[in-house]
């Protein structure tokens, strides 16, 4: 993990491997962004001018390089595009220099040390700018050779080692504390990735629960852990019908952190599916090759609870991680059974590559018991919220309006794109069974919006719910974008720990 140091500094006499500015965008070609002044004087004042010359023009995600100036102990000068340049008298705001700080981050990779000369206004901007440090120089190479000694030959780059924030202020409490977070929240973030990327043969119900027993005694939460046994007796139904196919048993886990201070509760809920092969309802070549990243949700909440522990936040945070994994075998739910859910309530299976609706349905009943103020749950539900959406931004559902913009303004203050949608009653009906209280399959079109609305059923009387679908923007297959590597993103779990934040402030509405 890259670590994170705030310096009053001057650029020129700091030694390191590379000096990043910013440039943005602006009407009659590139500019300097503050943080820059330094660096801009050492060129004589024609910084922009030569960035142009370069082919630099400030938009985002560009990166130029170009050889520091005579007296400098820094080698390099590393310009990170910040987009737009803002109007008079406004600041860039915290996804642009997250975004920012993640190109150049990335871009430094196998350096020792950079000082980071990006525009900080404030406490909250240096937070942002180690965010996207932090996020942006995440690699995961624990299964190459590179990974495992980077100096091998024709070994990969080791992640950026150090990066210092010059402007920032060491001393102020305020500063300190923003850097802290991000450090937090980046950390767990990218313990989420680190287990969304690794392979389903190592990583199953029973390892990812280990994982997260680990993790909780380390951070001072409580965990329970219910394997095939518990679940039997305990009647959960629908996570053991998913797991029925699989070698690899299931499991539900109970993470609980608890405040002293806290005034509100908030339970979270994540589908976790190991692997996901459909099922007896088989996806089609071309459709399984990704699919270790089913349990993304799982891995959000696990990440925040944990972040919430680390930050001390005076909420009480549960989280809930329904695991299995889906296989075909004699013994796997097949179309056409009848699982009887932890609620009571029986679900006709239609199709086994429903799955995910069902193992998070007895996990909200099961969180729904314990009377949180709010519920959410997050999973790689759907692949009609995909189309609906694209692979960058995920869908908001819930049973409350002001609840579901409580939710949405969370994600889009911390950088992930979300969209409210719909919960149609008319929908309902197309879940109507002759045989069972519900199926797990309704209309084909909207069935992003079918799926909420199955999930709807099984949370208690009386409290707020928010359901993510995080299908498209939980893996990335392509390129690396801003702070965002190829494989495992880490999405929502800075939306959970916004929310958990609002609520321990009292202002989650």
């Amino acid at each position: 993990m890259t670590a994170l140091t705030l310096s009053t500094a001057a650029a020129p006499g700091l030694r390191a491997d590379a000096i990043v500015i910013g440039v943005a965008k602006g009407a009659k070609g590139p500019s300097v962004a503050p943080g820059a002044e330094a660096v801009d004087k050492a060129y004589d004042g024609r910084l922009a001018g030569v960035l142009e010359t370069l082919g630099a023009s400030g938009a985002e995600g560009e990166v130029t390089k170009l050889p520091a100036p005579s007296g400098f102990k820094a080698p390099v000068v590393v310009a990170v595009g910040l987009g737009a340049e803002p109007g008079k008298g406004a600041g860039y705001d915290a996804e642009a220099l997250r975004r920012a700080a993640g190109v150049a981050a990335r871009a430094l990779a196998g350096a020792k040390k950079a000082a980071f000369a990006l525009p900080l206004a404030e406490a909250a901007d240096a937070g942002a700018v180690g965010e996207g440090v932090l996020l942006g120089a995440y690699s995961f190479d624990a299964y190459k050779e590179s990974g495992r000694d980077a100096g091998a030959k024709g070994g990969g780059k080791a992640p950026l080692a150090e990066a210092a924030l010059l402007g920032a202020k060491p001393r102020d409490k305020a500063y300190k504390a923003a850097v802290e977070r991000a450090t937090a929240v980046a950390e767990e973030l990218n313990r989420a990735r680190d287990l969304v990327n690794t392979p389903p043969n190592d990583l199953n119900p029973e390892a990812f629960a280990a994982v997260a027993q680990a993790a909780a005694k380390e951070h001072g939460i409580k965990v329970q852990v219910l394997d095939e046994k518990a679940l039997t007796k305990g009647g959960y139904g629908g996570i053991l019908g998913v797991g029925a196919g699989s070698a690899s048993g299931p499991r539900l886990v109970k993470l609980s952190y608890t405040s002293p201070k806290a005034k509100k509760s908030l339970a979270f809920v994540g589908k976790g599916i190991t692997y996901d092969s459909g099922g007896i309802s088989l996806k089609p070549a071309g459709h399984n090759e990704t699919m270790k990243c089913d349990m993304a949700g799982a891995a959000a909440v696990f990440a925040a609870v944990v972040a919430a522990a680390r930050l001390g936040l005076e909420a009480n945070v549960t989280g809930w991680l329904a695991l299995a994994e889906n296989m075909p075998s004699g013994s796997a739910t097949r179309p056409g059974d009848v699982l009887r859910m932890y609620s009571g309530k029986t679900v006709e299976v239609l199709n086994t590559d429903a799955e995910g609706r069902l193992v998070l349905a007895d996990a909200l009943w099961a969180a729904s018991q314990e009377k949180p103020d709010a519920i959410i749950d997050v999973a790689t539900l759907t692949g009609a919220m995909m189309l609906a959406l694209g692979s960058r931004t995920y869908g908001v559902m819930a049973n409350d309006d002001a609840f579901r913009s409580a939710v949405h303004e969370a994600a889009e203050e911390v950088g992930e794109p979300a969209w409210p949608m719909p919960l149609p009653e008319h929908l309902r009906k197309g879940m109507d069974s002759p045989t069972a209280d519900i199926a797990n399959m309704g209309e084909r079109m909207g069935g992003g919006l079918v799926a909420g609305l199955f999930l709807r059923e099984f949370v208690g009387e009386g409290i707020a719910w928010a359901h993510l679908d995080i299908a498209g923007p939980a893996f990335n297959e392509g390129g690396p974008f801003g702070y965002t590597p190829k494989g495992g993103t880490g999405t929502a779990v800075r939306t959970l720990v916004r929310v958990a934040e609002l609520a321990a402030a009292g202002e989650l509405g």
